[in-house]
């Protein structure tokens, strides 16, 4: 498998592939990550001295609500008929390791580990079984939510829209194989969520088939495939952890918005 990472290093902000402990420098083909890439020469140390960054900065953040069959029984909720799509503003968008930001006055903010899919061509009323041919890899998000302004509102813009509410990273796994992959959420060292993507309701080749027939995807869009049971609170202090099998750890602390 072939990780990919956005760092920063020195000034400059480029990408790398880690592949078996050995992290390469990338030659982009083109202007973008997704006009295809060549190896350059190992780096000394690998990502030790790097700054890890959100591997994308998508024009469209799609999120898919009640997609676990054991998070919408969590939530007693029956299964949705079809997916439950709302958007994250790009400007939500958190590297790994910055802070989650709890705004004042806001309620309770829940954490919502995630898989999320990573878009890389053009993708337009893409037919089921061709989704494959569009998706680039697989990648960790926290879907932070402010629940008690979710729970009182009947669209999730503002409720899942705030700044710093979408991390993502560290990131974007290509070429696994494994047909369910397991996802955690932890705070604190203690794992609040723990499931596979077997338990989606509507699997990721339907999603991207569902969301393309509604809008174009550019390349490095992205698509959040929902979160399993446990979700749960977030306090200033807290140090919370996506865990997505292939991608890795997506880490951040939790720090009260001055």
């Amino acid at each position: 498998m072939e990780r990919i990472y956005r760092v920063a290093r020195g000034g400059d902000v480029g990408y790398v592939s880690e592949q078996d402990g050995i992290v390469h420098r990338l030659a982009l083909r083109g202007p973008s990550l997704f006009d295809g890439y060549d190896l350059e020469e190992p780096i000394v140390g690998g990502l030790v001295g790097s700054l890890v960054l959100a591997p994308v900065r998508p024009s469209k953040f799609v999120c898919v609500g009640l997609n676990y069959k054991d998070h919408a029984a969590e939530m007693k909720k029956p299964l949705p008929p079809e997916p439950m799509l709302f958007l994250k503003p790009s400007t939500a968008v958190c590297d790994p390791g910055a802070a989650i930001l709890l705004p004042p006055g806001v309620g309770r903010v829940d954490y919502e580990a995630e898989l999320a899919v990573v878009i890389g061509r053009r993708a337009h009323r893409v037919p089921r079984d061709r989704a494959g041919e569009y998706v680039f890899g697989l990648t960790a998000v926290n879907d932070v939510t402010a629940r008690d302004i979710q729970n009182k509102e009947i669209q999730y813009t503002r409720a899942k829209g705030f700044d710093t509410f979408a991390p993502i990273g560290p990131c974007i796994a290509r070429g696994g194989s494994r047909a369910h992959l397991a996802v955690e959420g932890w705070v604190n060292d203690a794992c609040r969520q723990r499931s596979t993507t077997e338990q989606l309701i509507f699997p990721i080749d339907f999603l991207i088939e569902y969301i393309t027939f509604v809008m174009t995807l550019e390349p490095g869009d992205v698509i959040s495939t929902g979160t399993p049971s446990g979700v749960g609170p977030l306090a200033a202090g807290d140090v919370v952890t996506v865990k997505v099998e292939g991608v890795g750890e997506l880490t951040n602390p939790v720090r009260q918005e001055a």
